[in-house]
């Protein structure tokens, strides 16, 4: 096998054939001309891929390998690293897209010649594109040679779904394998900081990031004239170097190197500045750079580095110029940098801080705040007031993490505030939610800028009025709930040998016999031109909710589209649950860890379906358990054989149990909004006693 052949691991074998690692292992054991490891560890070897690929194909498990998959694989067992993969690949696919026609020529030349020729036409791309002073280096021939299939199927692959999309799809699926190395800044923060630092729509900005890690932030800034980044982490600038660059056609300038000691853009003078600093970096530079020029506002603490990171944003800002920095809540109000807080109050240098709910960014157990910075101006007046956005209350679609928040309310909620306020110095005050507040209100011994202890509180359950509706739709809800009581359960009058057992049929059976149809949720997505595809998570399904997720960014996978009469069964947790699928929600896409059953209604009632995989024996002899989680395999469950005239017998009683457990559901919700709001009232003197 040649050194340059690509390698894959089991697990890579399992996603190249849609099964399980189990099926690998089983594999590994029964055919005896199953390829041989070539590499990796004795718990963990790694296979050549064209051997894996003609395996699979010779056995009729594999029709053909989807040409991502293919090139994912190329990158993940490159010789020389995934990154290194990347950056040949970001390289490659940066001149396919700007150089197409030289692209073409080579493309004739063998491998070796391709190899050999290469490295002057990315050259000349990468300098053209990035200046001499540059993050991405030119590989080398030597280098390049065990790139050559990688970067000839990036360019294929930039032919289906181009050369942004490619690099997206390669660097997510990098990032995805490797979550504790990188921490990212998510989508919905990036783009509420780059609204709140938005200047007119027409103007093109200069932006800086000083520690940009994946370049995350700088590609939310809309239509930009140039970005700046800077990390500590060589790779990861230039793999953000070449992601700039495939986005737009900004000019780009990432250098590698620490922002604090060693500033790569010194002179400059950005329009907008963005940044996600790291968080409780007690080596930031305190010794060294004690009379440093950037400390305007007070020398940071040694414990206070967040406050060198907005010293230093504002230092490259130009007059007028807005900064955002994701900060932790203890900056609002730690003691160590309440003099530099007082300072950034008195100047105008600190607009508004924004507290965002847990679940925003990482880490995800804290509510991080936004501060909005802007550099004074000679001659422009002192603002009187700070905005003070509280959102920590927005709604979650379950437990804290990526992709768990509403973020279109959150965005409404802060630009409403915010938006009005930068234009006008003023906003209307919302109870609980957002105030601008007088500087000189916050000038006491403690400089506290945390938004909470300073608004005032909303109103109870929305004041008296709306308690009262609470408790009409309650009562109405609970006098629904007697109604959809089940009647007493009575003893099967049929002879106990007849009597309905799961002993019948598996779901397995029936989807080999064609009765139904299993198929697997995932993160992909085909999208769709009228608006953000829904997607339905696991949680939606336990809480009972309508699907609340979305598709994460990148290039369109396949997606299962949810049908009414579907059922959908999570397979983590050991829960006996099971949902049919209604016409509000069919449309959506189905999310990870969920199964969906799609039964044919000429053999199959849905609700039949349904009711009996939620039994709990059930559930039971078909769940297997881990150390840390249980999970169930959905093609175990059982059936009992019926007539579908008696499957729609027991199907209508499934269906009246789900009516009445749906009207708990809302009485519970219901009378737990009555109590707090009274409470609330009662504490607050809007209720009287």
């Amino acid at each position: 096998m040649p050194e340059s052949a690509a390698e894959v691991t089991a697990a890579g074998i399992a996603r190249l054939a849609g099964v399980g690692r189990a099926a690998v292992s089983n594999w590994r054991r029964r055919h005896a001309d199953f390829p041989r490891p070539v590499g990796g560890t004795e718990t963990s070897p790694s296979f050549a891929l064209a051997d894996v690929e003609g395996w699979l194909r010779a056995q009729g498990k594999l029709a053909e390998v989807p040409l991502r998959e293919r090139v994912w694989q190329q990158v993940a067992g490159h010789p020389g690293g995934a990154v290194t993969a990347l950056v040949h690949a970001g390289a490659v696919l940066l001149l396919v897209r700007d150089r197409s026609a030289a692209w073409l020529k080579l493309t004739a030349l063998s491998d070796e010649r391709l190899a050999e020729t290469l490295p002057g036409a990315l050259d000349e791309t990468l300098t053209r594109r990035f200046g001499a002073e540059r993050a991405v280096r030119t590989p080398t021939a030597a280098e390049l040679a065990a790139s050559v299939p990688l970067v000839r199927g990036a360019a294929d692959l930039a032919a289906e779904s181009g050369a942004r999309q490619a690099f997206e799809f390669l660097l997510g699926r990098h990032l995805d394998a490797n979550p504790r190395q990188y921490t990212l800044t998510p989508q919905g923060p990036a783009a509420l900081m780059a609204a709140l630092a938005a200047g007119p729509a027409d103007a093109r900005p200069t932006v800086l990031d000083p520690a940009s890690g994946t370049g995350t932030l700088l590609r939310a800034v809309r239509n930009p004239a140039a970005v700046h980044g800077q990390d500590t982490d060589p790779d990861l600038a230039a793999l953000t170097s070449l992601r700039l660059a495939l986005a737009s056609d900004a000019e780009v300038r990432v250098r590698a190197g620490d922002s604090l000691r060693a500033d790569a853009f010194p002179g400059l003078a950005a329009d907008v500045v963005l940044c996600h600093p790291p968080f409780n970096e007690r080596n930031w530079g305190h010794e060294e750079l004690a009379y440093d020029p950037r400390w305007e506002y007070g020398f940071p603490a040694r414990t206070e580095s967040e406050l060198a990171w907005v010293q230093h944003s504002l230092a490259r800002l130009r007059p007028g110029g807005t900064a955002v920095l994701l900060m932790p809540p203890a900056a609002a109000s730690r003691r160590s940098g309440r003099r530099i807080r007082a300072d950034l109050l008195r100047r105008g240098a600190l607009r508004a801080v924004v507290a965002l709910p847990a679940g925003a960014a990482p880490p995800y157990g804290i509510p991080l705040h936004l501060w909005v910075l802007r550099r004074p101006a000679a001659g422009v007046a002192v603002p009187p007031e700070l905005l003070l956005v509280d959102t920590t209350g927005a709604e979650h679609t379950g437990g804290a993490g990526r992709d768990r928040l509403d973020w279109p309310a959150v965005h409404s909620a802060v630009l409403d505030a915010w938006l009005p306020f930068d234009k006008h110095g003023a906003v209307a005050e919302t109870p609980g939610a957002s105030r601008a507040v007088p500087v000189i209100e916050l000038l006491d011994d403690d400089v506290d800028l945390a938004p909470a202890r300073h608004l005032p509180p909303p109103a109870a359950g929305g004041g008296a009025a709306e308690l009262a509706e609470v408790r009409e739709r309650l009562s109405a809800t609970l006098g629904r709930t007697v109604a959809l009581t089940p009647p007493p359960a009575l003893p099967s009058a049929a002879d106990p040998a007849a009597a309905v057992r799961l002993t019948g049929v598996t779901v397995g059976e029936l989807a080999r016999a064609g009765a139904l149809e299993r198929r697997a949720g995932g993160a992909g997505g085909t999208g769709g031109a009228g608006g953000p595809v829904r997607v339905l998570t696991e949680h939606d399904v336990l809480a009972a909710q309508p699907p609340s997720g979305t598709l994460p960014e990148g290039p369109a996978e396949d997606a299962v589209l949810l049908r009414a009469g579907d059922v959908v069964v999570p397979v983590l947790g050991g829960g006996s649950v099971a949902r049919v699928v209604d016409e509000a929600t069919a449309g959506a896409v189905l999310g990870r860890n969920l199964q969906l059953l799609r039964p044919d209604p000429a053999a199959l009632d849905p609700w039949f379906l349904a009711g009996f995989l939620r039994g709990t024996a059930n559930n039971r002899q078909a769940s297997s358990y881990a150390s840390t989680a249980t999970r169930l395999d959905v093609r175990r469950l059982q059936l009992p054989r019926l007539p579908l005239a008696e499957q729609r017998r027991h199907g209508e009683r499934f269906r009246a149990l789900a009516a009445f457990e749906e009207a708990l559901r809302l009485a519970g919700r219901l009378g737990e909004q009555l109590i707090q709001g009274m409470y609330d009232g009662l504490t607050d003197g809007t209720v009287a006693p």
